[in-house]
């Protein structure tokens, strides 16, 4: 069923491109998969939407998939390789918007100051809390139980079985890095719906990583991609749209495609890193996203932010601003990559035995993120992977190979 208001809005990106169909390859005969118009019901699921997992099941209603223009396409279809996952392709479906909330007795005038605040979705408002809802300029402590109760009704979130969940994690898309090794220490690749951090000193692969997996977040699902456009917070002045060019062409996609379809803020302090979020929220509201990058998600917070003495204000504001991006990742079912700096060991006088460097955040970052994975640097291009921690992975480690056409194999 197709729905007017979920068609693509001029925002903070004025004429954002959808993702074209050139670089959407025709996966099964006569059926071709776009992302530029696709339509859906909310999916019933234990957590009311599609979450990090995509989903199967509709509401009694059809999912429509973009057909594309009419003509001929120019359609460059890339080579199925070594990271295509096994499960069918299933891709999450678009959120519910707030204003289905009027028809469980909100003011249609409380539903416009919630999106005026930042909560473009039924979701956002469920996982919020009733302090966060209280703070909507003239919106009443009453108002906020309305609005609570509502979104409880639309947004089940209460318990699941174990079995239900392990059933939606078979739906996990997973976004290939470009390297066979380093995919396979992670289980197949970049996880949707959680944040995975990697850090390391300069010149260890960062960066290199984060334009990769901003070009291979667009590839179809069935070829190891995410199907869906990236964006891209760069708070080191490190983003380099030439990359995304040759990396490109690497996967035979269209490079003025690809560029077209990545969302692009430069960070000036980490008050603008925060609103950036904000406006983040705007944009996957109204189109199909796959993956967020910030590199770095530490450099600002450590500039600004200098001695002992503010070391409680920098790690609550950045405790902050990874929650509100894992918000957006159980929100929209994105996947979340941030890289972060590291510092010496042992510049305290303590006498370190362990690593030489050790990640910038200390706990605040260990426990809002994921997957961790440290780079470092290898033989000539070659680099070295360590997954320091993941819940469903050992720790393991690889070696991968940086060149002219991004992250790939070492090598050796």
């Amino acid at each position: 069923m197709h729905n007017p208001e979920a068609s693509n809005h001029s925002l903070s990106i004025r004429n954002f491109p959808t993702l074209p169909r050139r670089i959407c390859p025709k996966l099964r005969s006569g059926d071709r998969f776009g992302i530029d118009k696709y339509h859906a019901a909310r999916a019933e699921t234990p957590y009311g939407g599609y979450g990090p997992y995509p989903n199967r099941q509709i509401r009694g209603r059809i999912v429509e998939l973009s057909q594309g223009r009419e003509g001929t396409s120019t359609t460059r279809t890339p080579s199925p390789t070594a990271h295509s996952p096994a499960h069918p392709l299933t891709l999450p479906l678009a959120r519910s918007p707030v204003r289905p909330l009027q028809d469980f007795g909100v003011a249609a005038g409380d539903v416009k100051k919630l999106k005026e605040a930042g909560f473009y979705s039924v979701e956002s408002v469920a996982y919020a809390s009733r302090r966060e809802l209280a703070d909507v300029k003239g919106v009443s402590d009453a108002k906020v139980s309305k609005i609570k109760d509502a979104a409880s009704q639309l947004v089940p979130s209460g318990f699941a079985t174990a079995h239900t969940i392990l059933a939606a994690r078979g739906s996990l898309i997973r976004i290939t890095t470009g390297s066979t090794a380093l995919d396979g220490i992670l289980g197949g690749g970049l996880e949707s719906g959680s944040i995975t951090e990697i850090y390391g000193e300069f010149r260890c692969g960062k960066t290199q990583l984060c334009h990769t997996l901003a070009v291979t977040s667009q590839i179809p699902v069935t070829h190891g991609g995410g199907e869906g456009k990236c964006l891209y917070i760069d708070t080191e002045g490190t983003f380099r749209p030439d990359r995304l060019v040759d990396i490109a062409e690497r996967f035979q996609m269209d490079p003025e495609a690809v560029l077209n379809n990545i969302a692009f803020a430069r960070a000036h302090n980490t008050e603008h890193q925060q609103e950036l979020l904000a406006q983040a929220g705007a944009l996957l509201s109204e189109s199909r996203f796959s993956l967020i990058i910030c590199d770095s998600a530490t450099a600002l917070f450590r500039t600004e932010y200098i001695g002992r003495g503010e070391l409680a204000s920098r790690q609550n504001n950045l405790g902050k601003f990874l929650k509100g991006l894992q918000r957006l990742a159980d929100e929209y079912g994105v996947a979340v990559l941030v890289t972060n700096q590291v510092v010496q060991s042992g510049l305290d006088g303590a006498m370190s035995f362990g690593p030489s460097v050790k990640p910038i955040g200390g706990n605040i970052m260990a426990h809002a993120t994921t997957t961790r994975l440290q780079l470092k640097k290898g033989r000539g291009s070659d680099r070295i992977a360590n997954l320091i921690a993941s819940p469903s992975m050992p720790e393991n480690q690889a070696t991968f190979g940086i060149s002219q056409h991004g992250i790939g194999d070492a090598s050796d």
